[in-house]
C-alpha cells in the first residue's frame, strides 16, 4: 500500500485485486544464442494499456541478468512458432503474487513471484509460449479480449470503484474478466504451445511441472487456479500437458536450463516490497507510514499499490485498509462521510481513541452486506480500516473491535528492523536437509515454503551438490 496524495473520495482500484490470478500456465527456456535472422522483440513500448497495467503491478521488477534470459526465450520461442515475424515484448512485473499474461499487442508479462516459484529456464519458457500461442491462435480477437482487458486496465488506473458496497464482490470480478479464456482456448494454447517448446530446442515437460507448482502454490495459499468455472481443472492441464509432451519426444530430449536461470534468479526481490509494506501471515506493517495491523483470525491478506485487502476463506467476510492526505483541519467523522458513498447509519459515528490514536467508527447497512467503518489518524495521515459481513454476521463486531484494536504506530527501531527479502541460491553441503536449509529462511511456515519454491515433496532428500532456493534477508 502506497501513501496516497489525493482529497476527495478514496476509491478502491478495483483492478489491482486481479494480482492473485495466474492466466497462463508454464514454459521453456534457451541458452541465449539466437540465428541471424531472429525477431527482435519489441522495444520500450509507452503505450497507455501497458503503462497503466505495469503501474497496477507494482512497476517493473529490475533484474537485468533474467530481463535477458528472458528475451532470448521469448526470440527462440518466437521463431518456432507458425508466426516468425510477429514480434514480442516481455515485462518482468514488481509483484510478489504469481501471475502471467499477454495483450493482444504482443506484451507479455510475468511477475518476479511467478519466477521464484519456477526452477528452471524450460518452465519459464512454458509459460511465455502458453501466452504467445493465445496471441498466435487469436483467441482474443476471437471474444473480444482485447476490449475487454483494455476496459479493466482503464478501472486499475483510474481507480474508478466508487460504489464501497461492489468492493467485496469486485475481485472475484476482476479476475474473472482477466481470465476469460474460455476452457477449450486455454487447453488448445496449452497444446500450441508446448509444441513450439520442443521445436525451440527446449524441455516440453517443463510445462507439466510448472503447472504441479502452480497447483501447490494456489492451495499452500488457500486459493484455487481452478477460479472460472469454465476453465480446465489444474488435474485435467497437467495430465493433457503431459500427453503433449511425450508426444514431443522423451524425457531429457530438450534444455531445461536449470543452472543458468538460478544464477539469474539469485538476488531477486522476494515477497512484498518494504517500501510499500509488508503482509507477514495475518500481520500488516509499513515502515515508511509507520503503521501496522492484524487481520482477524482465518483472514488472507493482499497488499496492493493503493489497499490492503483481506477476505475469510469463505469470502463471507471481507477486509480493506487504505490511506490518504485529507484536506487541512478536516475531522475524522468528515473523513468518513465524505469517503463513503453510502449512507451512515444515523447515531452510530462513535469518536473514541485506540492505542492512543484518535478514531472514529460508523455503521452502514447496504443489500447483502454489512459495513463497520472507521478512520484512524497518524500524524498527518488519515487510514480507513473498513470489515464487510455478508448480512451482517453474528461476528462482524468482534472481529472489527479486535482488528481497529491492532492498529497501532510503528516506531522507527521497529522500522528499522524491517529488511527486504530476496532468493538466494545455495548448494546443498552432506547432512543438509530441507529442514536445516528451511531454517534459515525468516518467513512464515519456512519449511512449506522451502518445499514449495523448489519443488519438493516432503519426503524427498536433498541432493550434495545440488543448488537449492531460500529466502534470506
Amino acid at each position: 500500500m502506497r501513501e496516497r496524495r489525493h482529497t476527495g473520495k478514496i476509491r478502491i482500484a478495483a483492478g489491482l485485486m486481479i494480482a492473485g490470478l495466474v492466466s497462463a500456465c508454464s514454459g521453456l527456456g534457451g541458452n541465449g544464442s539466437l540465428p541471424a535472422n531472429a525477431p527482435r522483440v519489441l522495444g520500450p513500448d509507452r503505450d497507455r494499456d501497458h503503462i497503466r497495467l505495469v503501474s497496477a503491478f507494482g512497476g517493473e521488477g529490475r533484474a537485468p541478468q533474467l530481463q535477458r534470459l528472458l528475451t532470448d526465450a521469448v526470440n527462440r520461442l518466437v521463431m518456432a512458432t507458425d508466426r516468425p515475424d510477429e514480434a514480442y515484448q516481455v515485462t518482468i512485473l514488481n509483484s510478489p503474487v504469481v501471475n502471467a499474461f499477454a495483450l493482444p499487442n504482443g506484451h507479455l508479462y510475468v511477475t518476479r513471484g511467478l519466477l521464484a516459484l519456477a526452477n528452471d529456464t524450460s518452465e519459464v519458457a512454458a509459460v511465455l509460449s502458453h501466452e504467445i500461442a493465445h496471441v498466435t491462435l487469436r483467441h482474443a480477437s476471437q471474444r473480444s479480449e482485447l476490449q475487454a482487458r483494455s476496459e479493466l486496465i482503464e478501472r486499475v488506473a483510474e481507480n474508478v470503484l466508487n460504489d464501497s458496497r461492489e468492493a467485496a464482490v469486485v475481485q472475484d470480478q476482476a479476475r474473472s474478466t482477466l481470465a476469460s479464456f474460455s476452457r477449450s482456448q486455454e487447453l488448445e494454447a496449452d497444446q500450441t504451445g508446448i509444441t513450439v517448446l520442443a521445436r525451440a530446442g527446449f524441455d516440453p515437460y517443463g510445462a507439466p511441472r510448472f503447472l504441479t507448482a502452480l497447483g501447490r502454490s494456489a492451495a499452500s495459499t488457500g486459493g484455487t487456479t481452478d477460479r472460472v468455472a469454465s476453465h480446465p481443472s489444474t488435474a485435467e492441464r497437467i495430465a493433457k500437458a503431459l500427453q503433449a509432451a511425450r508426444r514431443a519426444g522423451p524425457r531429457g530430449m530438450g534444455e531445461t536450463g536449470r543452472l543458468e536461470y538460478l544464477t539469474a534468479l539469485d538476488g531477486l526481490a522476494y515477497g512484498d516490497d518494504p517500501s510499500d509494506g509488508v503482509v507477514k501471515g495475518r500481520r500488516f506493517i509499513h515502515a515508511r507510514l509507520g503503521v501496522a495491523f492484524e487481520a482477524p483470525e482465518g483472514f488472507t491478506l493482499e497488499n496492493t499499490s493503493q489497499a490492503v485487502l483481506g477476505s475469510s476463506a469463505d469470502g463471507e467476510r471481507r477486509l480493506l485498509f487504505d490511506a490518504a492526505d485529507t484536506p487541512a483541519g478536516q475531522s475524522l467523522e468528515e473523513v468518513l462521510r465524505s469517503t463513503w458513498t453510502d449512507t451512515i447509519e444515523p447515531g452510530s459515528l462513535v469518536t473514541t481513541t485506540v492505542n492512543d490514536l484518535p478514531v472514529v467508527t460508523g455503521l452502514s447497512n447496504g443489500k447483502e452486506w454489512t459495513f463497520r467503518l472507521s478512520a484512524i489518524r497518524i500524524g498527518n495521515t488519515t487510514y480507513r480500516l473498513i470489515l464487510a459481513a455478508r448480512s451482517g454476521g453474528p461476528d462482524l463486531e468482534t472481529i472489527f473491535q479486535q482488528t481497529l484494536g491492532s492498529v497501532r504506530q510503528v516506531q522507527r527501531e521497529e522500522a528499522r528492523r524491517i529488511r527486504p527479502l530476496k532468493v538466494q541460491i545455495v548448494t546443498a553441503q552432506r547432512g543438509d536437509t530441507a529442514q536445516s536449509l528451511a531454517s534459515r529462511m525468516p518467513v512464515d511456515r519456512p519449511l512449506e515454503r522451502f518445499l514449495l519454491l523448489n519443488g519438493l515433496d516432503r519426503t524427498a532428500p536433498l541432493k550434495p551438490g545440488e543448488r537449492y532456493k531460500i529466502v534470506v534477508e
